[in-house]
């Protein structure tokens, strides 16, 4: 009756051990989901700021485009004033 006292015993601890050990696993898989949301939602954010960081890029791109058309503009009319002077 020893052995078979024994044996439960054993099976009791092994069964206690293996859900232990399940649920070590279970809190780290939750923790390294937990940490790879948050990565995630960081690199989602600076993609956001890159986003709009090259919108107003953008934006300063076509008002520097606007004032160089203008500025040629000027010069073509001013190089057409003087070839009308020079005839």
């Amino acid at each position: 009756m020893d052995k078979n006292r024994d044996k439960n015993k054993n099976n009791i601890q092994s069964t206690d051990s293996l859900e232990i050990y399940a649920t070590k696993l279970t809190y780290i898989g939750t923790s390294l989901s937990t940490l790879g949301d948050g990565i995630q939602t960081i690199a989602t954010g600076l993609a956001l700021d890159a986003l709009l960081n090259s919108k107003k890029e953008n934006s300063n791109d076509q008002a520097q485009n606007t004032k160089m058309k203008q500025q040629i503009d000027q010069l073509i009319s001013e190089v057409e004033q003087i070839k009308r002077f020079l005839r």
